[in-house]
């Protein structure tokens, strides 16, 4: 085995094995280097299994990052557009689920085994399980590992965040730009459910399973789509999207009836009889309503006053609820925060002040939205670096 060669990635994920290929095509010796087993785990369970690998909607302002403009270079030179052209070419079907989301018509494999043949069929060698001990940098950069010592004129870093530990996460990354003096941000859990106290949820908890249609918001953030309510707390696409931005003993605002201005709706119900729960019901879950109306007396609607009824309308359209934490990186899709990038090169993804070190991927401080944008970041970053490295 020759070790010296081009170009060492660590981890080979979508955003590792994307830029393999890109290096490789371009006559470049790479090697993949990735502790796992498995290849591309967070693949293969993404999407319910079926992958969401794209968002035909894919902007910049569907990323969190605290160097905002930094993705829409990579983004604009290869966009869902360059990644579905590629599947079509290769005869791999798929469909439209909602809101530009692009599933595989078949299981995440069908991805997985895409980029694989394509990294053969370019020259790309896999070492996996193969564990990386030490890097040192001279006139090239050194990585001693359990398969052997390599030499690199370049080294990619594409070896994901926090999230799922259990398939294999691990701070590596953040470690290896540590010590070539690159800062990383702050992180945190991103697309996570909420949790609550548990006494102070029990009542909610009986609810497990039941979702409803609200806009859930935070700051100026604000996502309209399910809200699932869980044994624990809160999960659901709103949730989940609305995990990235919330800080720790903020409370959410939830509008549970935004296609509807409550404040008309009882100004035209003032002689009504039925009993408030009951005309609830005709909105939302009614076992939800009985428990979310935990703080008012149930009475005919006709009884209460047009202050009291003022103050529920307020109520619906802002139920006001703070979790006390995420479910933690465990159930996280995504983490927050990252190598930062104003420390690297918006067009290739090379460290400024470290030639040849490069930084892909969920490693960097570029989060996505819920909806196929992560991996879109992988494969528009890992193109960039894999036609520079």
């Amino acid at each position: 085995m020759n070790n010296s060669i081009d170009v060492v990635i660590i981890g080979a994920g979508a955003a590792g094995m994307m830029c393999a290929i890109q290096a490789a095509q371009r006559g470049r010796s790479v090697y993949l280097i990735d502790h796992a087993a498995k290849l591309a785990e967070k693949i293969r369970i993404s999407g319910g299994g079926r992958c969401n690998f794209t968002n035909l909607n894919t902007h910049p302002d569907n990323f969190i990052s605290t160097n905002p403009h930094f993705c829409r270079s990579a983004l604009a030179r290869y966009t869902p557009q360059h990644f579905t052209a590629w599947l079509n070419e290769k005869g791999i079907a798929y469909h439209e689920k909602k809101l530009g989301q692009l599933f595989c018509d078949g299981r995440s494999e069908a991805i997985i085994m895409l980029l694989k043949r394509e990294c053969d069929a370019a020259g790309v060698k896999f070492l996996m399980p193969c564990s990386v001990e030490e890097i040192t940098r001279d006139k090239n950069f050194g990585i001693r590992t359990s398969c052997g010592m390599f030499y690199a004129q370049s080294l990619v870093v594409a070896t994901g965040g926090l999230s799922i530990p259990k398939i294999g996460a691990t701070p590596f990354g953040y470690k290896i730009a540590q010590q070539f003096g690159i800062p990383v941000t702050k992180l945190k859990p991103g697309l996570v459910p909420l949790s609550f106290h548990p006494e102070e949820w029990a009542d909610y908890a009986a609810l497990a399973g039941i979702s409803v249609d609200a806009v859930v918001s935070y700051g100026k953030q604000a996502f309209r789509e399910n809200l699932l309510i869980t044994h624990r707390g809160l999960s659901g696409p709103a949730i989940l999207q609305i995990s990235s931005y919330w800080e720790h003993g903020q409370p959410l605002h939830i509008n549970l009836l935004p296609d509807h201005d409550m404040h008309d709706v009882f100004t035209g119900q003032r002689g009504n009889a039925m009993l408030l729960n009951n005309f609830l019901a005709q909105y939302l879950p009614k076992r939800f309503v009985e428990v979310w109306l935990n703080f008012a007396e149930n009475q005919p609607l006709n009884q209460y006053s047009e202050k009291d009824l003022a103050l529920l309308a307020d109520k619906l359209h802002d139920w006001q609820i703070t979790p006390t934490g995420t479910l933690g990186y465990a159930k996280a899709e995504v983490t927050c925060g990252g190598v930062d990038t104003h420390a690297l090169s918006s067009k290739t993804m090379q460290a400024n002040d470290v030639p040849g070190l490069f930084f892909i991927g969920e490693v960097m401080d570029v989060t996505g939205h819920l909806g196929g944008y992560n991996f879109q970041w992988a494969w528009a970053s890992g193109c960039a670096a894999g036609q520079s490295c």
